[in-house]
Formats: C-alpha cells, sequence, structure tokens
C-alpha cells in the first residue's frame, strides 16, 4: 500500500528487469489484475481482462491487444499480401521505396487454406526444403523441416486424414494448429561455419499517433557447424531455447550471442574485400535494410492495429542473410525473449527494457493523425538517435 503510481506485472519474461526499472522511480508494484489505478501494466500473456478499464492517455499497456496482426506468422503473410495487391493495382512507381515481397520474404504457402494447401503440395515435388512453422509459437516450438517429396507427402497425408476426420467426431475437438510453410534459406552467410540470424527490435512507442523506434539487437548462432542436411534442429534454429537443447551449450553458451560491433568486424575482416562489400556493411548497408524492411511490414499492418494512447509494444525482428549477402525476413515476434543468459544478453537485454519503458506510449507528435515518425533507437553506448526519412509516400496508407 502507499501512494503510487502503481505498476502490475503477469509472467516472467522481463518481469525483474520491468521491475527494477519501475521501482528505481519510486514506483509500487500490486499483484490484483482487477485494479484500475495502474500506471503501468505489463503482462507477458494477454487476456480480455487487461484491457478492460484501461484509462486512454493516463495508463500505459504492453502489447497492443491484436499485435497478432503483425507478429503472427499467418498476420504478418496476409498483410503483406494485402500490401503487395494495393501495390500492384495503384502502381508500384507511385510508391517505389516499397520492396517487392519476393526481395525479402521467403516464399510461403498458408496450410490452413485448401486451396494454398493444394497449391504448395503441386510444387514441393523436387528436392527442396520447406520448413513448417505454426503460426502463433515462438521460441522454435513446432517447427519442423521438410527436405524431400517423401516428408511433404507424408504431411499432406497427415493433414488430409485431420480434415477427413474432423466432422465426423461427435465430441468437440480441436482444429489443427494453423500453419505456414516457408521456402527454407538453405545457403546462409555463415560465421565460422555456424548458421546464424540477427534479432533487432522494432518499438512501437505509441499508435496515436504512431511513433516507432529501430533498434539494431544482437547475433544468434548455432552451437554447432551448419548442414543443411542435418535432422538436428539446432543446426537450423538459432534462438536460445533451441540451442539450450544442444549438449554443446552450457560450455559454448558465450560464442552462440555475438554483440554487433563483433559482427561488424568480422564481416569487415572475413568479406570486406573477398566479396566487394563496402566498411562496415553491418551498420550501413545491412542496417538500412533491416529498417525498411521493419518499417514496410509496420506499414502493412498499421490500419488493422487497435490503436488508443497508452497502447506500446516491443516487436522482436529476426534476419537472416544468405550467402549472396541479401537480406530475408524470418519473423516478427510479440513479447520477444527478454532472458539475459549469456553475458552479451546481459549487457543488452536491460537497456532494450528500459529503454523501452522510458520512450513507451504517451508521445505526442505535431502534424496529422496518420503521421508516422520513425526514429533511430540505439542500445549501444555512445551513438547518436537521429530521425530517418520514412521510406514511403505520406498520406498513400
Amino acid at each position: 500500500k502507499g501512494p503510487g503510481p502503481y505498476f502490475y506485472i503477469s509472467g516472467s519474461n522481463g518481469a525483474g528487469l520491468v521491475s527494477i526499472y519501475c521501482q528505481r522511480r519510486g514506483w509500487q508494484r500490486i499483484y490484483d489484475n482487477r485494479r484500475q489505478d495502474y500506471a503501468l501494466k505489463w503482462c507477458e500473456i494477454k487476456c480480455r481482462e487487461t484491457y478492460y478499464h484501461f484509462k486512454e492517455g493516463e495508463q500505459l499497456l504492453y502489447q497492443i491487444p491484436n499485435n497478432r496482426v503483425l507478429t503472427s506468422k499467418i498476420g504478418l503473410l496476409s498483410c503483406l499480401r494485402e500490401q503487395e495487391r494495393v501495390m500492384k493495382k495503384v502502381g508500384r512507381s507511385s510508391n517505389s521505396k516499397l520492396l517487392k515481397m519476393e526481395e525479402f520474404f521467403p516464399e510461403s504457402f498458408r496450410l490452413d487454406l485448401k486451396d494454398e494447401r493444394n497449391a504448395f503440395f503441386e510444387i514441393c515435388k523436387e528436392e527442396q526444403i520447406w520448413i513448417c512453422k505454426p503460426s502463433c509459437s515462438n521460441q522454435g516450438r513446432g517447427i519442423f523441416l521438410l527436405k524431400n517429396p517423401a516428408a511433404a507427402n507424408t504431411l499432406q497425408a497427415k493433414l488430409h486424414s485431420s480434415e477427413r476426420d474432423l466432422p465426423s467426431k461427435r465430441v468437440q475437438c480441436r482444429a489443427p494448429q494453423a500453419r505456414i510453410v516457408q521456402r527454407y534459406i538453405h545457403q546462409p552467410l555463415l560465421l565460422e561455419g555456424k548458421k546464424f540470424d540477427v534479432r533487432s527490435y522494432l518499438l512501437i512507442a505509441c499508435t496515436a499517433p504512431y511513433v516507432l523506434f529501430f533498434a539494431q539487437g544482437y547475433v544468434r548462432l548455432t552451437c554447432t557447424n551448419y548442414d543443411a542436411m542435418s535432422d538436428d534442429l539446432t543446426v537450423h534454429l538459432t534462438n536460445q531455447y533451441m540451442q539450450k537443447k544442444n549438449s554443446l551449450y552450457s560450455q559454448l553458451k558465450d560464442e552462440t550471442v555475438w554483440r554487433m560491433e563483433h559482427f561488424n568486424s568480422y564481416v569487415n575482416e572475413k568479406f570486406t574485400k573477398t566479396d566487394g562489400l563496402p566498411k562496415d556493411w553491418v551498420f550501413t548497408v545491412f542496417t538500412k535494410r533491416m529498417q525498411q524492411i521493419m518499417l514496410q511490414c509496420f506499414l502493412a499492418a498499421k490500419h488493422k492495429l487497435d490503436r488508443k494512447l497508452g497502447y506500446f509494444d516491443l516487436i522482436g525482428c529476426d534476419f537472416l542473410i544468405d550467402e549472396n549477402f541479401k537480406v530475408w525476413l524470418l519473423e516478427m515476434n510479440a513479447n520477444p525473449a527478454l532472458h539475459t543468459d549469456c553475458k552479451v544478453l546481459r549487457d543488452i537485454i536491460p537497456t532494450v527494457v528500459y529503454e523501452s519503458l522510458g520512450k513507451r506510449g504517451n508521445h505526442r507528435v505535431a502534424g496529422a493523425d496518420n503521421d508516422i515518425t520513425l526514429l533511430l533507437w540505439s542500445c549501444l553506448e555512445g551513438c547518436t538517435r537521429r530521425p530517418l526519412k520514412v521510406p514511403f509516400a505520406p498520406g498513400f496508407w
């Protein structure tokens, strides 16, 4: 008890760091989700009760209620396809800064739609690798690879059986989990022989009007060398949840995460001359591409997102670079992991949380309601923050 302000936390992801941030400011923690007098509510898992009695403009609430339109696999795919259809209809020349989906997003099919599912199985008859993902899971849960036509045939039979049996069951049962299947980037750029991806962040600091921040995060590597045909998922999936399943993790965990400065130095040393990359490619070309892709995805979904002053969200965005240095967006994740399992994460993640809360949802920006302000947000000490030119035609969306 006390005078407040009060903050409420549910779940464990980032809870300790959020609590530290608030308590340093003299805020007091409450434990009853039904209380309406909170200043900040940080919930790992969304439920309807969380959003009851929210006082717009007076309270802060982590996670936009329907962020799944941007962060679920099917939600993001649907938004990008809709954006692509609009661009084709009006002519891409009117907004040349927008990329074609094929330039940054792997070819994808929804398995929950019969026609699309059949179209996938029609083309999946060659020795190609595909990756199958549940729409709403994270941390690699439920992911598997289809490495040959036989594996695809097995999946097709399983889906057909589930579809056939569902109406005939008298007892109420849950429909099969919605999934997408994507063309697997089987020739990724490797770091010391290991597969990696880059986790960056998009902070939606305010939704009315929109204020966005971009931050570079860190590089995630596997414990063992890459082999496209390996049946070991820890060779293919880089996140810490999966890498902990590898027997080498305990001795290599500090090597599974690199700072962006380390990555930049490595690329400068190994690839600048041999592949003709400009110096500091990571902090120039690659960073700009990530920003462009993240903003384009946001633009594709923004008209669907719930908007109230006080809603804010931190989105984890995962990028892969192939052997030709093409940048691919793998997925965007709500409630990204904020664990500090190794030294680099202990240095980076607290800053991500503290800066997210410091920039959170009560911004007011001059201009029309549909203005978007995009700022470079750096989790690296000593780096400057500067406004970025928003790569889209104002008022187009």
